[in-house]
């Protein structure tokens, strides 16, 4: 794949210049990760790429394309085009300049590697069960353009050939057909993926398991998919399909954005939207039997509830929580020997962490927040835990200790 100097005008350009990248950065991890070695053409064609997302024309709301022959869309394009620009620097400067380029950027970086290494310098992991965006991965306004960016992807793909038995990725996003494994760019057979809260999940060796769902249960949430994006072709509501997470069909879930992290929707015309999706999910289930709302100021995910087996107890929202209980068992990961390392970002990553203190005590914890709740949170569940400030300061406690370990 070779990506040449391009003017991208529509939308669909856009998409199809990041899908490219996609494509030269898994076999540019590829390369590196086998012998360290970098093409030339790779880098051009990633200077391309980042040319044409700079030479989008912009105003104050953000870069400007046609969304169709007679409107025009504008959002925010920062980590596409800085995650470009430091993969550009990491294979052309090297990984020293590369680092010092993160340390600059990131005041307390510097420390926090430090705490993080000195943590864990002594563990040998079992699991490392982390989530991907804001834990991992550097937050951005779409899904399917948030391509792993190499330096990311080497940073993890080393610590997990490294220092855990047992890697995964476990994100609410769905897995395929516009999902996780679309956006990810390390090589197969690293880490293991999971999509749908756990729900859903591709192995080392490829292979493809699900949490059962009754086909009632199924037929409902079909019903809410069709509706939903017959909604979303209505004038007005297609921006939702397009900003944030857009409409993601997962397996046992579906998300729809109301929010980008941009900002780009009047907060009173995003929430007259999930008055919309809220009056949708109750015609089609107006007992409450099926579905769970959760908002989370960006997202609206409608969530099938896990039947109880006593029918006076409330059906639960299937969380992530479930979802390592069901990676544990379907997978092997043996959690209650440890140690296991969880990592996650907001409220919703937490039940991880709970589940994995519920088999082990030898569970440790490394979350990325500023927000003070989440922080007390996590540090009353286990001393055994840090908090830090970036996605790029937990990847490169990883990598440091790969570099622990090879050296």
């Amino acid at each position: 794949m070779r990506i040449e100097r391009q003017s991208v005008t529509t939308l669909q350009q856009f998409y199809d210049l990041m899908a490219g990248t996609h494509e030269v950065r898994l076999d540019v991890v590829a390369r590196y990760l086998t012998d360290s070695s970098v093409r030339s053409e790779d880098v051009e064609s990633l200077e391309n790429a980042a040319e044409a997302l700079k030479a989008i024309p912009s105003t104050a709301d953000g870069s400007v394309v046609d969304l169709d022959e007679t409107r025009k869309i504008a959002f925010d394009l920062s980590y596409e085009i800085n995650e470009l620009d430091k993969d550009i620097l990491f294979l052309n400067k090297g990984e020293r300049a590369f680092e010092k380029h993160l340390h600059d950027r990131h005041p307390t970086l510097d420390e926090q590697v430090r705490l993080g290494v000195a943590m864990l310098s002594p563990v040998r992991l079992r699991n490392c069960i982390t989530d991907r965006d804001g834990t991992v991965n550097n937050y951005c306004g779409r899904y399917l353009s948030s391509i792993q960016s190499v330096y990311n992807s080497v940073y993890i793909s080393r610590f997990a050939k490294t220092r855990a038995k047992n890697t995964v990725i476990l994100t609410s996003a769905p897995l395929e057909d516009r999902g996780l494994v679309d956006i990810a760019t390390i090589p197969s057979g690293i880490v293991v993926y999971a999509g749908s809260k756990g729900r859903e999940y591709r192995d080392l060796n490829f292979d493809r398991g699900t949490y059962a769902i009754k086909l009632e249960r199924q037929a409902k949430l079909s019903e809410l998919n069709i509706r939903l994006r017959q909604l979303l072709k209505q004038r007005g509501h297609e921006k939702y399909g397009l900003i944030g997470s857009g409409l993601q069909q997962k397996f046992g879930q579906t998300t729809v954005a109301r929010q980008d992290v941009s900002g780009s929707v009047p907060e009173e015309e995003s929430l007259h939207f999930l008055g919309v999706i809220e009056n949708l999910v109750k015609e089609i289930d107006p007992e409450g039997h099926f579905f769970h709302i959760e908002d989370t100021g960006l997202d609206i995910e409608i969530i099938l509830t896990v039947p109880s087996d006593e029918p006076d107890e409330d059906r639960a929202a299937f969380d992530k929580g479930n979802g390592v209980a069901f990676l544990n068992e379907r997978l092997g990961l043996n959690l209650a020997t440890g140690p296991n390392l969880i990592c996650g970002d907001t409220l919703s990553d937490v039940p991880m962490l709970e589940e994995c203190l519920k088999h082990s005590s030898d569970t440790w914890s490394i979350f990325v927040t500023a927000d003070e709740e989440l922080r007390d949170t996590v540090t009353s569940l286990t001393q055994r835990s840090l908090i830090v400030d970036e996605p790029d300061t937990l990847v490169s406690i990883m990598n440091a200790l790969a570099a622990q370990s090879s050296s």
